[in-house]
């Protein structure tokens, strides 16, 4: 796709927003100073204690509160759905007595085993999501939440979670099913929708964003004796399911296909089963590979033949999480395709995949996350004007409707609300956090006016069915405990300086699209790898496994160069004092065999030039010097870039030497 026609979207939607200076303004209001940054800190930590302890007074153990009628009820799958939601943000937040204890109830009380069918998207982000989170923060003496009581229970409920969801992914194409029965599978009505399928069998599908409630499509008039028709329901996250109204399902929506792999491959690395990312990771290429020669994938297409049902394309309603773990995932370092991310650049509005034709010139709520994708990416600029773009309508209704029509520049019909989304306040998050500009803070304290004096509700946070009044909705998504106000409150708690896990914890943290911390540990983010991390407790098996054969790895890239000694390993680091003998049963402290040196250390190997020193005679070596066994010479560069160590096959650390400091330098390393 030539330039112009990718930049054409941007270019409509500013100058569309430009055309009144009513719209775009700076913000009147001072900036936040250090002190009303603590102040909104504190107030969004009420906000989110209000809003929890409402749902855990009126609406525990159901699903969701009711926030206007202080009720409670069942809106997924009936298992505590608010409550698993939110147990990151507990943690976040330092509260560790209810951090425990909602851990505790839910090892012991929560269970899949119920004659319920869900949404495999909903159920995965929301629930698969928040168990993994809450685990890896649980399990952990470096994270400060360590529960000393905690046996892995919510990884045992995660891994049973996700084989209930395995049945939705047995499609022709690898691309799941929109929903699955936790205690059948995939319903018998759903699994025979290819029997019924016919290429004269279609449906003529028309852009979704106008649509009040449902659109029904009538099919070929030849087949008008089947009753069938598609309706298109939409979820509150934006991905919109195609169902026959039989019951039969073969339609699902591309991010409800492929925003799969980041809980899904968590798990498949911490239960060192690959089936949860291969299945997954087939899903996202099964749709990539049907993407258009202008590389664009389309919003919904037929799990059994692979075909676009609807052809609209963009970063918005059913897509837009596609895009978000293409990139989140390259981020981990998870190698999901040779196309790890296709920027749509300056594209926001919908497009025919094939011809790029503007379909609606909309914006659409969910695009709000770009900005933040935008700076994930290292777009700071973009992101800049496309959060300037998008917080002009926020400033404009006090939210962001659904849907905002670009050419008459007024709300969307049908397409009022504003469910408590979180996009918005996520890309202001991330756009503070690359920049630092105080304007963001002033945005932050906009958003949490808007939300107290216009959402809030005797027991939680109300959705807003229409922003031009402010016309309260008796509905509490659980994302808003997930999401919206964990967001805000890093906001603010990095404007007054940070301590928190994500910003001063052991590592690096990415947010899931529901919000669940995932971090980047070797453990997690690194292939092959069985272990764990630099101060992590890891299993004592795979240590004398690895220390059992032979006295040497067999793959010179997993040589550690590290002793064990009795139950502990002995990592070489230049203070042993850290690396103290545990109690714990069958578990060692200490660096782990399977990572290489360079991850333990932060190094890269480079090819080596010139030729590597002479040898040292085995029988110069020290008897209590480590062997580090090297399959080939290599030089090692240091995070300082100050040394460089050569090695050759069988020699020790003696043989490391300083380089010359007129050398030539090579590409800077990639630490």
């Amino acid at each position: 796709m030539g330039t112009s026609k990718q930049s054409f979207g941007l270019l409509f939607l500013v100058s569309i927003l430009l055309s009144g200076n009513f719209f775009i303004c700076r913000s009147l209001a001072d900036g936040v100073t250090a002190e009303e940054a603590r102040q909104l800190r504190d107030e969004v930590r009420e906000m989110f204690y209000h809003a929890f302890d409402g749902y855990m007074e009126h609406a525990f153990p159901l699903d969701e509160l009711r926030p206007l009628s202080c009720e409670g009820e069942d809106s997924l799958g009936g298992y505590a759905l608010t409550l698993v939601d939110s147990l990151d943000t507990l943690a976040l937040l330092g509260d560790r007595e209810r951090f425990t204890t909602s851990v505790e109830w839910i090892g012991k009380n929560l269970q899949f085993d119920i004659n319920k069918t869900v949404s495999v998207f909903e159920t995965t982000i929301r629930v698969l999501g928040g168990l993994l989170s809450a685990h890896l923060i649980a399990s952990d003496y470096a994270t400060g939440m360590k529960i000393p009581s905690y046996d892995n229970q919510l990884l045992n409920l995660a891994e049973d979670l996700a084989r209930r969801l395995l049945p939705a992914f047995d499609t022709p194409t690898g691309i799941p099913f929109g929903s699955v029965n936790l205690l059948h599978g995939v319903d018998e009505h759903e699994s025979k929708a290819k029997l019924l399928y016919s290429p004269s069998f279609k449906c003529t599908f028309y852009s979704i964003f106008d649509l009040y409630i449902a659109t029904i499509h009538f099919c070929n008039s030849s087949y008008a004796v089947f009753p069938y028709a598609i309706v298109f329901i939409f979820n509150l996250h934006g991905s919109a399911h195609s169902f026959l109204m039989s019951g039969d399902v073969d339609i699902t929506s591309t991010a409800g296909g492929g925003t799969l792999t980041l809980e899904f491959g968590v798990l498949s690395r911490l239960t060192n089963d690959p089936i949860f990312e291969q299945v997954t990771k087939k899903a996202v290429l099964g749709i990539w590979a049907r993407r258009s020669k202008l590389n664009l994938v389309g919003a919904h297409i037929n799990v059994f033949t692979g075909e676009w049902t609807q052809k609209d394309a963009g970063i918005g309603t059913s897509i837009d999480s596609f895009y978000e773990y293409l990139l989140k995932a390259s981020k981990m370092n998870w190698n999901l395709s040779d196309h790890n991310m296709i920027m749509l650049e300056d594209m926001y509005v919908e497009v025919n995949m094939d011809s790029a034709a503007i379909v609606w010139p909309l914006f659409n709520s969910l695009q709000a996350f770009w900005p933040g994708l935008q700076v994930l990416a290292g777009d700071i600029d973009p992101a800049v004007r496309t959060h300037a773009a998008f917080f002009s309508v926020w400033k404009r209704y006090g939210f962001t409707p659904e849907g905002f029509n670009l050419a008459t520049l007024t709300i969307q019909q049908g397409q009022k609300s504003y469910p408590l989304r979180p996009e918005l306040i996520e890309s202001t998050y991330l756009l503070y956090k690359a920049t630092r500009d105080p304007r963001y803070l002033d945005a932050g304290r906009d958003m949490v006016a808007s939300l107290q004096y216009g959402t809030r509700c005797p027991c939680g946070y109300c959705h807003i069915s229409d922003v031009e009044f402010h016309k309260k909705e008796d509905h509490m998504e659980s994302f808003f405990l997930a999401e919206t106000v964990k967001y805000l409150w890093l906001l603010f708690d990095l404007a007054v300086g940070p301590d928190n896990l994500v910003e001063n914890g052991p590592y690096k943290y990415i947010f899931s699209t529901e919000g669940h911390l995932l971090p980047a540990t070797p453990q997690i983010s690194l292939k092959r790898e069985h272990c764990s991390y630099f101060g992590a407790y890891c299993k004592d098996s795979d240590s004398k496994q690895g220390s059992e054969t032979s006295g040497v790895s067999a793959d010179p890239q997993e040589t550690n160069g590290s002793k064990f000694y009795g139950s502990w390993v002995h990592t070489g680091f230049p203070s042993d004092s850290f690396l103290e003998s545990t109690s714990v049963p069958g578990l060692i402290k200490g660096l782990c065999p399977g990572l290489t040196h360079g991850q333990k250390y932060g190094i890269t190997y480079l090819p080596l030039v010139d030729t590597a020193p002479e040898d040292v005679s085995p029988t110069q070596k020290e008897p209590s010097q480590p062997t580090v066994v090297q399959s080939h010479s290599v030089v090692v560069v240091s995070d300082q870039g100050a040394h460089l160590i050569q090695s050759k096959p069988n020699s020790d650390h003696k043989n490391a030497q300083e380089v010359s400091p007129g050398r030539p330098e090579s590409d800077p390393p990639k630490i």
